[in-house]
């Protein structure tokens, strides 16, 4: 695949953190290091076989303006909202809420012990979507299509690969492309993207090299101008998510569960929650 590679112009380590309930957690994106990458808000991967560190949950909260990423590796996941949807993320599956206008859910873990591991991205939207009503697209893991390349699985739950793969999650306009990449030592996964798309890398398990440069297990790395990212899985492979999206370029004003344009529009928020607007 000719092309110019995009390098890593910058790398973080991700940074212990808790939510909820108290579940712990690892931080990749939206640390005192890296706040945001529009049109990327938030990442977290949580990954732990200690049902104390996950068992709490998360109870009820609300959410407004933007979209939640959901995808587990292993364990299982309940969702449950006051939009009248409930069901179950089982290892390989996603789902993708679009909060909008505003939703109360719960993510409530499905197991009392085990390993229970995933990530959750949160993607801003625009102005002009952020009051537009709440939903949600949700895909077991026999419904992500698998692009399966010399010595690498890519799993992909959003956008299309060069390759003809095309993931099932749909009219998000930020156009976003989402995969989980599984790596065997030393195998290599090339794919167009271009650099007008904010491209990030984060690392599940083991370790990768961009151009020369390693990025070891939960930390993030971002990628510069290009238009192909080449990732080469270190010597215990890898297993990492590899995330890309049209930037908004619109102001941030951000006040817990929610991200809207101002900070008026942040009270109006809080108040709409308070009072049973949601």
């Amino acid at each position: 695949m000719a092309g110019i590679y995009r390098p890593f112009v910058k790398l973080t380590r991700g940074m212990a953190a808790s939510d909820g309930a108290g579940v712990k957690m690892t931080r990749l994106l939206g640390t005192p290091e890296l706040r945001v990458l529009d049109p990327f808000l938030m990442l977290d991967k949580f990954h732990s076989d200690n049902p104390d560190d996950y068992l709490a949950g998360f109870p009820e909260h609300p959410h407004r303006g933007f979209e939640t990423v959901t995808y587990m590796v292993a364990g299982r996941m309940r969702h449950k909202d006051n939009k009248g949807h409930e069901g179950v993320i089982e290892p390989g599956g996603v789902q993708w809420m679009t909060a909008a206008g505003g939703i109360i859910h719960s993510e409530m873990p499905e197991q009392e012990d085990g390993l229970m591991s995933g990530f959750q991205l949160w993607i801003n939207l625009p102005a002009a979507e952020k009051m537009k009503p709440a939903a949600y697209q949700e895909y077991s893991a026999a419904e992500v299509p698998e692009d399966k390349r010399e010595g690498v699985t890519a799993r992909i739950v959003a956008g299309r690969t060069s390759t003809g793969i095309e993931g099932p999650v749909k009219n998000v306009t930020t156009e976003p492309f989402y995969a989980e990449l599984v790596m065997e030592p030393g195998a290599v996964f090339e794919e167009v993207i271009l650099a007008d798309k904010t491209t990030i890398l984060a690392i599940h398990t083991g370790s990768v090299s961009v151009s020369g440069i390693a990025l070891p297990e939960a930390h993030l790395g971002v990628f510069g101008p290009g238009d192909t990212v080449r990732i080469e899985a270190g010597p215990e492979g890898a297993r990492a998510i590899l995330a890309a999206a049209y930037p908004i370029g619109e102001p941030i004003a951000w006040g817990g569960p929610f991200v809207m344009n101002t900070e008026g529009e942040v009270r109006q928020a809080m108040l709409d929650y308070q009072m049973g607007r949601f």
